[in-house]
């Protein structure tokens, strides 16, 4: 993906291809490295983990946003973090993947053709004519709601500081609260950046205003759903189902009892994973990093 001979004879390029786990493993895995390259918010940094890794100079991550490294503490320990361009068009196209997935039963009626199972026995439903309930309506959100319209959707959204002018302007309507978007909404897609006012945001009591038939999508955070109410609605059939694509451990250990779920689809967070995204991401990388040898860090994260 990525020229990284550029690098030769200045930098020596080690490859962990499993996940590491816990903190433990990371910091002994990294403890002898001056530069170290993370994808995303696969492998958090906290305060903890940079305080155990002396010889850490380089952080480069993934994305010019990862809430899952402290930059105070690498400031702190003279750790410059730097970034990488990531497209918002991936994680738009694997959600609208997961509402059709959904709402025509891909999934089942895949398995059951390559298992030489029933043909057609699933009904589907339209999207045309049925109401979006968006929340979050910023970079993401927004372009997931031209694609509705192009369904013939009707577009709801709601965000804490979200304007009716703002909305209007995307083409939704804004909800007057979260409650009342989840009650009219045939699909609820989730589209906030994860912080501390979103956390938790997608309570239990929001998702118990979901209608029977409805629809719950999550491609931004796990952590922005309340995930035992979500698996609680799930197992008793309190709603049609949902799609996520985000998880709070990831990879999610085999007996998560979301697996087990029959009305959940779901992917290993591939909102971000496209061949584009990933040149992107290590291309720049390999600049970042002849940058911070030279002495002028490029696309440092503050």
């Amino acid at each position: 993906m990525a020229g990284w001979g550029r690098l030769d004879g200045r930098v020596d390029v080690t490859v962990f291809r499993e996940h590491l786990g816990g903190e433990d493993a990371v910091a002994a895995a990294l403890a002898d490295f001056d530069l170290v390259v993370i994808m995303r918010e696969r492998t958090p940094f906290p305060a903890s983990l940079i305080e155990r890794l002396p010889k850490l100079r380089l952080l480069v991550t993934s994305g010019m946003r990862n809430a899952s490294i402290d930059l105070a503490a690498a400031a702190r320990a003279g750790v410059v973090v730097c970034g990488t361009a990531s497209s918002k068009a991936s994680t738009v196209e694997l959600t609208w993947a997961l509402i059709l997935g959904l709402v025509r039963n891909v999934a089942v009626e895949n398995a059951a053709f390559h298992a030489g199972g029933p043909w057609q026995s699933t009904i589907g439903t339209n999207l045309a004519g049925a109401t979006l309930g968006l929340v979050g309506l910023g970079q993401i959100g927004s372009r997931v709601a031209a694609v509705a319209q192009a369904f013939g959707m009707h577009v709801l959204a709601w965000s804490q500081n979200l304007t009716g002018e703002r909305a209007s302007a995307a083409g939704a309507t804004l909800a007057g609260s979260l409650p009342e978007l989840m009650a009219a909404s045939d699909i609820v897609s989730v589209h906030v950046v994860l912080s501390d006012r979103s956390r938790g945001l997608v309570d239990a009591d929001a998702i118990a205003h979901l209608r029977p038939g409805a629809y719950l999508v999550n491609t931004s955070r796990a952590a922005v759903v309340d995930q035992a109410a979500l698996l609680d609605a799930l197992r008793h059939n309190r709603i049609a189902g949902a799609a996520v694509d985000v998880f709070a451990t990831e990879p999610l250990p085999a007996d998560d009892p979301l697996r087990g779920l029959p009305n959940l689809l779901a992917t290993p967070h591939l909102g971000y994973v496209t061949r584009q995204n990933y040149a992107d991401y290590f291309r720049e990388t390999v600049e970042d990093i002849e940058a911070f040898i030279a002495g002028e860090p490029i696309r440092v994260l503050s």
